[in-house]
């Protein structure tokens, strides 16, 4: 009999490309909420949460209830962008939940169900919308990896794997990149207004509210809403890319909500299903709808599975503030105590950011540091990551349905690491 928990199979037979297994290298084998089990019995706690995926958990009992009753409805499974019962329910439910709630107007578009696709069909709706290519992205920005949405990605590690050269895409500082106290929209409405400063006049502008990846970077709602006037003043589409950021993760539904903006398409997928099921869709404001019928396709652009998840969920935790409450006191808990950690290390000079629970604990000073406290989590049972350009940053990104005992354990462990390995 093999060894259930040996890695020998995916050494053998999965490609180079393989990344997380090599920072937490064991066989998963169940989970439930935000404990992981292993196949040789082991436990972690989660504060991983799939890269965002699982904002509500592993397994959550209300989706996997819902998905069995539909698989022994013989529901519809595959239906490509036909209609289903499956996707009305959806629709009807973001509409009285989501849209109708924050008085927004947006058409939905169903993509292929990756991030990256509907990052895709935003730009190319957007281009099609202004009949102009160029796009702003912004510094440390985070787009996925098909070659659309890696020319507005930011990181050189991902962008060098492209064999290509990645065009049309203006590169601008994000918030706060130039330090406090300078407004990078200055350069930005400067390029706007003068011919020579080689700025084609940009058909759409993508941005993170919190950058994820990018080291957990926070726009400010003054930075937003200065960006999103300026786009309007001149005729550019503001996509908001709430793939990470959104679906409560900060707090409110959206990231950028806080700010009051309203932006021209945002692109939502991660966590939308809830179940963890491959979903993505894109928000479009009507007049910004120009596709012709077929002009962006893909054979998964109907997971019905993950329809029937993202109606519960929405129904489940979407129809009273008990879940961006409990967002809002596990926020204070996590902000406080890696603020404390900062405080008793200040040689570190760490810096704590985020807001909701999405929370970064960047140590520029000690590039490896971030990286040696994920490793010695590991080991003490605990998943979390690093993000930033030089993965320089602890990522905190727990369930927000994770219990307040779970995430006391979770950061007792993080502290009991970062002792451990200086």
């Amino acid at each position: 009999m093999s060894d259930v928990s040996s890695l020998e199979t995916f050494d053998r037979r999965e490609s180079e490309v393989r990344g997380y297994i090599r920072s937490f290298p064991v066989v998963f084998d169940s989970a439930r909420g935000s404990v992981l089990h292993t196949a040789d019995g082991r436990e972690f706690l989660d504060f991983f949460a799939g890269a965002g995926v699982l904002n509500y958990g592993h397994n959550n009992p209300a989706f996997t209830r819902a998905l069995i009753e539909y698989l022994e409805h013989d529901g519809i499974i595959h239906g490509l962008d036909m209609a289903t019962s499956a996707k009305k329910g959806f629709i009807e439910a973001f509409e009285k939940l989501v849209l109708e709630p924050r008085g927004y107007d947006y058409k939905l578009q169903f993509t292929g169900p990756t991030g990256a696709n509907a990052v895709e069909a935003a730009l190319k709706v957007a281009r099609q919308a202004t009949g102009r290519a160029n796009v702003v992205a912004f510094t440390n920005a985070f787009h996925g990896l098909s070659l659309g949405g890696l020319a507005a990605t930011g990181n050189s590690h991902y962008r060098e794997a492209a064999g290509i050269a990645l065009d049309n895409v203006t590169r601008l500082p994000f918030d706060g990149y130039l330090g406090e106290g300078v407004d990078t929209l200055d350069l930005f409405e400067k390029m706007l207004g003068d011919p020579g400063s080689g700025l084609d006049l940009p058909a759409a502008v993508i941005v993170e509210a919190v950058q994820g990846e990018g080291g957990i970077n926070v726009a400010s709602s003054a930075w937003l809403q200065r960006l999103r006037q300026l786009t309007a003043d001149n005729g550019i589409l503001l996509i908001l890319d709430e793939i990470q950021s959104g679906i409560g993760r900060t707090g409110s539904f959206f990231a950028f909500e806080e700010s009051g903006i309203v932006p021209d398409i945002v692109t939502v997928s991660k966590s939308i299903s809830g179940s963890g099921l491959p979903m993505s869709l894109v928000l479009l404001r009507p007049e910004v709808d120009v596709w012709k019928p077929g002009a962006h396709t893909g054979t998964f652009r109907g997971n019905n599975l993950a329809f029937v998840s993202a109606r519960v969920a929405l129904e489940e935790y979407w129809t009273d503030a008990a879940l961006t409450d409990g967002v809002k006191a596990k926020s204070a808990v996590l902000k406080a105590e890696l603020e404390r950690l900062a405080a008793a290390h200040p040689s570190l000079g760490a810096v704590v950011r985020g807001r909701g629970l999405m929370y970064g604990f960047a140590v520029d000073g000690d590039r490896t540091l971030a990286g040696r406290i994920s490793k010695e989590a590991f080991t003490r049972g605990l998943i979390i990551e690093t993000s930033g350009a030089h993965d320089e940053v602890l990522k905190f990104l727990p369930a927000l349905t994770i219990t307040d005992d779970e995430l006391a354990r979770g950061l007792q462990i993080v502290s009991d690491s970062l002792d451990a390995v200086l």
